[in-house]
């Protein structure tokens, strides 16, 4: 019967090696990489750029200004007008982040995330009452 010492010892080096690539960032042909590509930016669903009313059933509602993406960044400002419910009156800059709208405050903490296209988002905020907006 063959000695199984050599045929071990050859496939734990075959395997350590593997393991050291792939904490490495070597990729190995037929393994595939072990980085990922580098994230896209998010391409906005909508023209947000304008007037928006956002409304918090039984909370109030109030109108905020959006501002133009930069370039192709799905990202941009807010300026929130008077009265607005909850924390919204803090809202300072919108992202479009996986297919959802994401509306942040003044220091970057998420206060909504809404889904929807065109000319109305239906959401909730992180305190969790549901929110929408509209043009």
């Amino acid at each position: 019967m063959p000695d199984p010492g050599p045929v071990f010892r050859a496939s734990t080096l075959l395997v350590a090696m593997l393991g050291l690539a792939a904490c490495s960032g070597v990729s190995m042909p037929g393994f595939g990489s072990s980085t990922q590509p580098a994230e896209e930016p998010a391409v906005p669903v909508a023209s947000m750029a304008g007037r928006w009313l956002l409304n918090s059933p039984g909370r109030g509602q109030c109108v905020m200004t959006f501002s133009a993406p930069a370039g192709n960044s799905g990202e941009g400002t807010v300026a929130p007008q008077g009265g607005c419910p909850g924390k919204f009156f803090t809202s300072r800059k919108w992202a479009f982040q996986q297919g959802e709208l994401i509306l942040r405050d003044h220091t970057g903490k998420p206060l909504a995330q809404f889904a929807g296209e065109g000319a109305q988002f239906e959401g909730k905020a992180t305190s969790g009452e549901p929110v929408t907006l509209t043009r």
